[in-house]
Protein backbone atom coordinates (compact mmCIF):
# COMPACT_ATOMS: atom_id res chain seq x y z
CA UNK A 1 0.00 0.00 0.00
CA UNK A 2 1.57 3.39 -0.75
CA UNK A 3 -1.20 5.79 0.84
CA UNK A 4 0.11 8.35 2.39
CA UNK A 5 -1.24 11.43 4.48
CA UNK A 6 -0.28 15.17 2.99
CA UNK A 7 2.92 15.54 5.06
CA UNK A 8 3.59 12.23 4.29
CA UNK A 9 4.66 13.82 1.08
CA UNK A 10 5.02 17.54 1.24
CA UNK A 11 8.14 17.49 4.22
CA UNK A 12 10.12 15.77 1.77
CA UNK A 13 9.72 18.04 -1.09
CA UNK A 14 10.01 20.71 1.26
CA UNK A 15 13.35 19.54 2.19
CA UNK A 16 14.62 18.32 -1.23
CA UNK A 17 13.74 21.52 -3.21
CA UNK A 18 10.31 20.14 -5.40
CA UNK A 19 7.00 20.50 -5.07
CA UNK A 20 4.05 17.34 -5.59
CA UNK A 21 0.78 18.26 -7.79
CA UNK A 22 -2.53 18.10 -6.35
CA UNK A 23 -4.54 17.09 -9.75
CA UNK A 24 -8.29 17.99 -9.21
CA UNK A 25 -10.15 14.90 -10.06
CA UNK A 26 -13.75 14.54 -11.26
CA UNK A 27 -13.81 11.24 -12.28
CA UNK A 28 -12.32 7.35 -12.33
CA UNK A 29 -10.83 7.88 -15.84
CA UNK A 30 -8.72 10.60 -15.02
CA UNK A 31 -7.69 9.89 -11.48
CA UNK A 32 -6.70 6.82 -12.79
CA UNK A 33 -5.14 8.35 -15.11
CA UNK A 34 -3.05 10.59 -13.02
CA UNK A 35 -1.78 7.77 -11.06
CA UNK A 36 -0.60 6.25 -14.28
CA UNK A 37 1.65 9.35 -14.70
CA UNK A 38 2.92 9.61 -11.37
CA UNK A 39 3.80 5.81 -11.77
CA UNK A 40 5.51 6.61 -15.07
CA UNK A 41 7.13 9.38 -13.57
CA UNK A 42 8.12 8.14 -10.65
CA UNK A 43 6.94 11.33 -8.49
CA UNK A 44 4.25 11.16 -5.83
CA UNK A 45 0.59 12.40 -6.60
CA UNK A 46 -1.94 13.98 -4.75
CA UNK A 47 -5.47 13.25 -6.05
CA UNK A 48 -8.49 16.04 -5.08
CA UNK A 49 -11.69 15.87 -4.94
CA UNK A 50 -13.35 19.22 -5.35
CA UNK A 51 -17.01 20.81 -4.70
CA UNK A 52 -18.00 19.82 -8.14
CA UNK A 53 -16.53 15.65 -7.90
CA UNK A 54 -18.62 15.86 -4.82
CA UNK A 55 -21.28 16.97 -6.50
CA UNK A 56 -21.16 14.30 -8.91
CA UNK A 57 -20.01 11.58 -6.95
CA UNK A 58 -20.42 11.28 -2.76
CA UNK A 59 -17.48 11.25 -0.19
CA UNK A 60 -17.72 7.76 0.68
CA UNK A 61 -17.51 6.40 -2.97
CA UNK A 62 -14.11 9.02 -3.81
CA UNK A 63 -13.04 7.56 -0.82
CA UNK A 64 -12.80 3.77 -1.35
CA UNK A 65 -12.03 4.94 -5.38
CA UNK A 66 -8.93 6.75 -4.23
CA UNK A 67 -7.44 3.83 -1.91
CA UNK A 68 -7.90 1.41 -4.35
CA UNK A 69 -5.79 3.24 -6.45
CA UNK A 70 -3.34 4.12 -3.86
CA UNK A 71 -3.27 0.71 -2.93
CA UNK A 72 -2.24 -0.39 -6.28
CA UNK A 73 0.20 2.33 -6.83
CA UNK A 74 3.98 1.88 -7.05
CA UNK A 75 4.05 5.50 -5.76
CA UNK A 76 2.75 7.50 -2.47
CA UNK A 77 -0.95 8.50 -3.27
CA UNK A 78 -2.62 11.53 -1.28
CA UNK A 79 -6.61 11.36 -0.76
CA UNK A 80 -7.11 14.98 -0.71
CA UNK A 81 -10.55 16.72 0.41
CA UNK A 82 -10.50 20.08 -1.43
CA UNK A 83 -12.30 23.28 -0.23
CA UNK A 84 -13.87 21.77 2.01
CA UNK A 85 -16.34 24.11 3.75
CA UNK A 86 -18.03 23.10 6.74
CA UNK A 87 -16.95 20.79 9.87
CA UNK A 88 -19.46 17.90 9.00
CA UNK A 89 -18.08 17.69 5.15
CA UNK A 90 -14.09 17.35 6.39
CA UNK A 91 -15.15 14.85 8.96
CA UNK A 92 -17.34 12.62 6.28
CA UNK A 93 -14.44 12.82 4.32
CA UNK A 94 -12.28 11.70 7.35
CA UNK A 95 -14.55 8.63 8.08
CA UNK A 96 -14.60 7.88 4.48
CA UNK A 97 -10.92 7.51 4.15
CA UNK A 98 -9.45 10.54 3.18
CA UNK A 99 -6.28 11.36 4.02
CA UNK A 100 -6.41 14.72 4.25
CA UNK A 101 -8.58 17.45 4.40
CA UNK A 102 -8.68 20.95 3.34
CA UNK A 103 -10.77 23.54 4.66
CA UNK A 104 -11.35 26.46 2.80
CA UNK A 105 -12.60 29.45 5.16
CA UNK A 106 -10.91 32.22 3.50
CA UNK A 107 -13.96 33.99 2.38
CA UNK A 108 -14.39 34.60 6.63
CA UNK A 109 -13.17 37.03 8.95
CA UNK A 110 -9.28 36.10 9.72
CA UNK A 111 -10.47 35.43 13.28
CA UNK A 112 -13.18 32.69 12.19
CA UNK A 113 -11.04 31.29 9.77
CA UNK A 114 -8.77 30.50 12.57
CA UNK A 115 -10.93 29.02 15.22
CA UNK A 116 -12.53 26.99 12.39
CA UNK A 117 -9.25 25.60 10.48
CA UNK A 118 -7.98 25.16 13.92
CA UNK A 119 -10.58 22.64 14.67
CA UNK A 120 -10.79 20.83 11.77
CA UNK A 121 -6.90 20.44 11.93
CA UNK A 122 -7.07 18.78 15.58
CA UNK A 123 -9.62 16.40 14.23
CA UNK A 124 -7.75 15.50 11.57
CA UNK A 125 -4.30 14.87 13.43
CA UNK A 126 -5.94 13.10 16.47
CA UNK A 127 -7.39 10.55 12.94
CA UNK A 128 -3.16 10.86 11.88
CA UNK A 129 -4.22 12.45 8.70
CA UNK A 130 -3.27 15.68 7.60
CA UNK A 131 -4.81 19.65 7.27
CA UNK A 132 -4.55 22.05 4.88
CA UNK A 133 -5.61 25.74 5.24
CA UNK A 134 -6.59 29.10 3.28
CA UNK A 135 -5.24 32.12 4.39
CA UNK A 136 -6.24 35.23 1.60
CA UNK A 137 -8.90 34.22 -0.92
CA UNK A 138 -8.07 32.77 -3.98
CA UNK A 139 -10.50 34.04 -6.63
CA UNK A 140 -12.01 32.48 -9.97
CA UNK A 141 -11.59 33.62 -13.47
CA UNK A 142 -14.13 35.99 -14.68
CA UNK A 143 -15.74 35.65 -11.22
CA UNK A 144 -14.41 36.79 -7.55
CA UNK A 145 -11.38 38.64 -7.17
CA UNK A 146 -8.70 37.20 -5.69
CA UNK A 147 -7.08 38.75 -2.05
CA UNK A 148 -3.70 39.02 -1.67
CA UNK A 149 -2.54 37.35 1.45
CA UNK A 150 -0.86 39.61 4.49
CA UNK A 151 2.21 38.36 5.29
CA UNK A 152 1.30 39.12 8.98
CA UNK A 153 -2.05 37.25 8.83
CA UNK A 154 -0.07 34.48 7.43
CA UNK A 155 2.07 33.80 9.64
CA UNK A 156 -0.44 33.95 12.44
CA UNK A 157 -2.61 31.54 10.87
CA UNK A 158 0.00 28.98 10.43
CA UNK A 159 0.90 29.43 13.67
CA UNK A 160 -2.42 29.69 15.35
CA UNK A 161 -3.94 27.07 13.19
CA UNK A 162 -1.30 24.21 13.55
CA UNK A 163 -2.13 23.16 9.84
CA UNK A 164 0.06 21.38 7.67
CA UNK A 165 0.28 23.32 4.90
CA UNK A 166 -0.87 27.14 3.99
CA UNK A 167 -2.87 28.20 0.64
CA UNK A 168 -1.79 31.16 -0.29
CA UNK A 169 -3.12 34.11 -2.74
CA UNK A 170 -0.41 35.97 -4.14
CA UNK A 171 -2.00 36.69 -7.91
CA UNK A 172 -3.05 33.25 -8.19
CA UNK A 173 -6.70 32.30 -9.85
CA UNK A 174 -8.73 29.52 -10.13
CA UNK A 175 -9.89 28.07 -13.57
CA UNK A 176 -7.77 29.95 -15.78
CA UNK A 177 -7.61 28.37 -18.94
CA UNK A 178 -3.70 30.12 -20.39
CA UNK A 179 -0.72 30.89 -18.31
CA UNK A 180 -0.59 34.27 -19.12
CA UNK A 181 -0.39 35.25 -15.55
CA UNK A 182 1.87 34.42 -12.72
CA UNK A 183 2.65 35.24 -9.25
CA UNK A 184 3.61 37.51 -6.90
CA UNK A 185 6.84 36.55 -5.94
CA UNK A 186 7.36 39.59 -3.92
CA UNK A 187 4.69 38.82 -2.22
CA UNK A 188 5.87 35.05 -1.49
CA UNK A 189 8.86 35.66 -0.21
CA UNK A 190 7.59 38.00 2.38
CA UNK A 191 5.59 35.37 3.56
CA UNK A 192 8.47 32.95 3.89
CA UNK A 193 10.18 35.77 5.29
CA UNK A 194 7.52 35.65 9.02
CA UNK A 195 7.19 31.79 8.48
CA UNK A 196 8.38 28.34 7.50
CA UNK A 197 4.92 26.90 6.84
CA UNK A 198 4.63 24.59 3.74
CA UNK A 199 2.99 26.71 1.09
CA UNK A 200 0.30 25.74 -1.91
CA UNK A 201 -0.50 27.40 -5.10
CA UNK A 202 -4.39 27.12 -5.88
CA UNK A 203 -4.98 28.13 -9.53
CA UNK A 204 -1.76 26.18 -10.82
CA UNK A 205 -2.91 25.62 -13.99
CA UNK A 206 -2.61 29.87 -14.81
CA UNK A 207 0.92 29.62 -13.80
CA UNK A 208 3.66 29.59 -16.15
CA UNK A 209 5.14 26.07 -16.01
CA UNK A 210 8.87 28.01 -15.90
CA UNK A 211 7.81 29.81 -13.04
CA UNK A 212 5.73 26.75 -11.32
CA UNK A 213 9.11 24.83 -12.07
CA UNK A 214 11.59 28.16 -10.53
CA UNK A 215 9.42 28.20 -7.53
CA UNK A 216 8.89 24.55 -6.74
CA UNK A 217 13.26 24.82 -6.24
CA UNK A 218 13.74 27.76 -4.51
CA UNK A 219 10.78 28.86 -2.15
CA UNK A 220 8.50 27.16 0.20
CA UNK A 221 5.84 26.54 -1.98
CA UNK A 222 5.36 22.66 -2.50
CA UNK A 223 2.47 21.87 -3.46
CA UNK A 224 0.62 23.26 -6.39
CA UNK A 225 -2.84 22.50 -6.82
CA UNK A 226 -3.97 21.77 -11.46
CA UNK A 227 -7.23 21.37 -12.73
CA UNK A 228 -7.98 23.31 -15.61
CA UNK A 229 -5.32 21.78 -18.03
CA UNK A 230 -6.32 18.56 -17.04
CA UNK A 231 -9.55 19.28 -17.97
CA UNK A 232 -8.54 20.53 -20.97
CA UNK A 233 -6.91 17.96 -21.95
CA UNK A 234 -9.60 15.04 -20.97
CA UNK A 235 -12.43 17.12 -22.77
CA UNK A 236 -9.85 17.71 -26.10
CA UNK A 237 -9.76 13.78 -26.00
CA UNK A 238 -13.28 13.19 -25.35
CA UNK A 239 -14.76 15.22 -28.20
CA UNK A 240 -12.21 13.71 -30.29
CA UNK A 241 -12.64 10.35 -29.67
CA UNK A 242 -16.97 10.91 -30.29
CA UNK A 243 -16.14 12.82 -33.41
CA UNK A 244 -14.22 9.91 -34.66
CA UNK A 245 -17.01 7.87 -35.05
CA UNK A 246 -20.59 9.08 -34.60
CA UNK A 247 -22.44 5.77 -34.90
CA UNK A 248 -20.58 4.49 -31.60
CA UNK A 249 -22.49 4.59 -28.66
CA UNK A 250 -20.49 2.46 -25.76
CA UNK A 251 -18.91 5.30 -23.30
CA UNK A 252 -16.40 2.75 -22.35
CA UNK A 253 -14.88 2.40 -25.32
CA UNK A 254 -15.25 6.02 -25.82
CA UNK A 255 -13.41 6.71 -22.28
CA UNK A 256 -10.74 4.51 -22.93
CA UNK A 257 -9.62 6.78 -25.69
CA UNK A 258 -9.14 9.78 -23.00
CA UNK A 259 -6.84 7.72 -21.25
CA UNK A 260 -3.10 8.07 -22.59
CA UNK A 261 -3.76 11.73 -24.04
CA UNK A 262 -4.69 12.77 -20.12
CA UNK A 263 -1.84 10.43 -19.17
CA UNK A 264 0.62 12.37 -21.38
CA UNK A 265 -0.48 15.75 -20.05
CA UNK A 266 -0.55 14.83 -16.31
CA UNK A 267 2.82 13.59 -16.80
CA UNK A 268 4.12 17.49 -18.32
CA UNK A 269 2.32 19.13 -15.46
CA UNK A 270 3.93 16.65 -12.72
CA UNK A 271 7.78 17.51 -14.81
CA UNK A 272 6.86 21.05 -13.81
CA UNK A 273 6.92 20.83 -10.29
CA UNK A 274 9.68 18.99 -10.01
Amino acid sequence: MTLATLSDVLLPALKEGHAVAGLVTLGWEDMRAYVAAAEAENCPVILQAGPSCRAHTPLPILGKMFRHLAEEASVPVVAHLDHGYTFDECKEALEAGFTSLMYDGSRKPIDQNIDETARIAEMAHAAGISCEGEIGFVGYSDGEESKGTDPEEAARFARETGVDAMAISCGNVHLQTDQSGGLDEARIRAIEALTDAALVIHGGSGVPAAQRQNLARTSQICKFNIGTELRQAFGNALRDAVNADPARFDRVSILKETHDPVVRAARAVLRTVR
